[in-house]
C-alpha cells in the first residue's frame, strides 16, 4: 500500500490537487481511497456528490470518505467515550457539554490515524490519498502519537490512581464497565504509534506540499517543508497550483504575472532538488470528475501519480554540546560559490547569482551563526546558544 498526504496553507487548492491525484491513480489501475481529514470538508463539493463517514465507491477503482469524529467514536471507541462522558457528568458538567467534552482534544486527527491503521492492516487499497487540513493542523496530526502517549501516561499511569479510583466508583454506581474504556484508550494510543511508523517509512508514505505563486503562501510552504524534514517525513514533491497563463490575461493582471514568474523561480530554487509540478489556473470553479481528471493528467503527465517521486533526506539537524549543526544538501553547487547569512529563523544562502532561503525551526531564532562550511553536496551550518 502507498499513502500520499497533501498539505499546504488553507485555500491553496489541496482538495483539488489531492482529488485529481486520486482520480489519476484510479485510472492507472490502482484501487484508490481518497479521504478528507479537514473538519471543513470540501471533498464532496470538489467531487460534486454526497459522501459519508464510510468509504463509498464513486468511480471504478475510486472510493471516497469524509471523516466524522462522532461517528468514528460511536462505532469504534464507544467505551472510551462513555468513560470520559461519565466522568464529566459525575463532576457536575451538564449532559450536552459533557457530550462535547468527551471528544478529547486531537480526536479529530486521532480518528483519521485510526482509520488509516485499519485500512493499512486490512490491505484492501493500493493507494490512500489524504486531503489534509491546513499546514498547522497537519503538523499536529503527524506529531499526535507522541503528544497523546505522553498525555495517556500522565493521566492513567500506575502512579496516578485518581482516574482509576473514580472509574471503579462510577462502575459501582452506574453499572457501566468503564475499565473497558481505559483498555480501549490504551489500544487507541498503541495504534497511533503503529501508524506513525508507517508514515515514517518513505517507501510507503509521501507528503506533497501544495502552494501558490504568492509570497505568504511560499513562506508557509518552506516552513512546513523544514518541519516535515525535521520530523523525518518524506516530502516527494511540491505542486504549484493556480498559475495564470500569460497569454490569457489582460492589463489588470500584468503586475501579478510578473510577480508570479519571480515566485515560481523562487519556489524552484527553494525546494531544489524536489520535483516541482505545476497546475494552470482553470479560469473557473473546479469541481466534477471530468475537470479533475484533466487536472490530474496535467500535473503528472508521463509520471505515475502513485509512485514515490523523490526519495532523499536533504535537511538534517544534529545537536551538539554548544548548539546545533544544520545540514542541507545543495546539489549542482561548487565550493567557493556559497555565502551565507542568518536573519532570525531564516538562513539566506547566496549561490553565485542565485539565492536560496531555508526556514529553520522557530527555536533557531535565538541561536547565533558561528560558522559554516561546504563540502559538496552538503552545507553544514553551526549555530550556537
Amino acid at each position: 500500500m502507498r499513502i500520499i498526504l497533501f498539505t499546504g496553507k488553507g485555500g491553496v487548492g489541496k482538495t483539488t490537487v489531492a482529488t485529481a491525484t486520486a482520480i489519476k491513480a484510479a485510472k492507472e489501475g490502482k484501487k484508490t481511497l481518497i479521504i478528507s481529514t479537514d473538519p471543513a470538508h470540501s471533498l464532496s463539493d470538489a467531487l460534486d456528490q454526497e459522501l459519508s463517514p464510510e468509504p463509498i465507491e464513486i468511480a471504478p477503482n475510486l472510493f471516497a470518505q469524509e471523516f466524522d469524529v462522532y461517528y468514528s467514536m460511536q462505532k469504534y471507541w464507544k467505551n472510551m467515550r462513555n468513560l470520559m462522558n461519565t466522568i464529566f457528568r459525575w463532576k457536575g458538567i451538564k449532559n450536552v457539554v459533557a457530550e462535547e467534552l468527551s471528544v478529547l482534544p486531537g480526536m479529530e486527527e486521532a480518528s483519521a490515524f485510526l482509520w488509516l491503521e485499519k485500512y493499512y492492516e486490512e490491505g484492501d487499497y493500493d493507494l490512500i490519498v489524504i486531503d489534509s487540513a491546513p499546514t498547522g493542523e497537519t503538523l499536529t496530526l503527524l506529531s499526535l502519537p507522541q503528544v497523546a502517549k505522553s498525555w495517556m501516561t500522565k493521566a492513567f499511569s500506575n502512579k496516578n490512581l485518581a482516574v482509576k479510583t473514580v472509574t471503579k466508583g462510577l462502575k459501582f454506581f452506574t453499572g457501566i464497565p468503564l475499565d473497558k474504556g481505559l483498555e480501549e484508550m490504551d489500544e487507541l494510543f498503541n495504534k497511533l504509534e503503529k501508524i506513525q511508523k508507517v508514515f515514517l517509512d518513505p517507501e510507503v508514505a509521501s507528503i506533497r506540499i501544495v502552494t501558490n505563486p504568492e509570497r505568504m503562501v511560499i513562506k508557509e510552504a518552506r516552513r512546513a517543508y523544514t518541519y516535515l524534514q525535521l520530523y523525518g517525513y518524506n516530502v516527494d514533491a511540491v505542486i504549484i497550483n493556480r498559475i495564470l497563463p500569460e497569454t490569457k490575461v489582460g492589463e489588470a493582471f500584468k503586475y501579478y504575472i510578473e510577480s508570479q514568474k519571480k515566485y515560481i523561480k523562487e519556489i524552484e530554487e527553494s525546494f531544489q532538488p524536489l520535483p516541482i509540478l505545476k497546475v494552470q489556473h482553470q479560469g473557473r470553479e473546479v469541481f466534477g470528475m471530468s475537470l479533475l481528471e484533466k487536472i490530474g493528467d496535467s500535473i503528472y503527465k508521463d509520471k505515475k501519480a502513485s509512485e514515490v517521486l523523490y526519495l532523499d533526506k536533504p535537511f538534517e539537524v544534529i545537536e551538539n554540546n554548544n548548539g546545533y549543526f544544520f545540514k542541507t544538501k545543495l546539489p549542482f553547487v561548487l565550493e567557493g560559490e556559497v555565502a551565507l547569512k542568518k536573519f532570525g529563523d531564516e538562513l539566506v544562502i547566496d549561490l553565485g547569482n542565485r539565492r536560496k532561503s531555508i526556514i529553520l525551526p522557530k527555536f533557531a531564532s535565538f541561536l547565533k551563526l558561528e560558522d559554516y562550511r561546504f563540502k559538496a553536496p552538503w552545507l553544514v551550518v553551526s549555530l550556537v546558544k
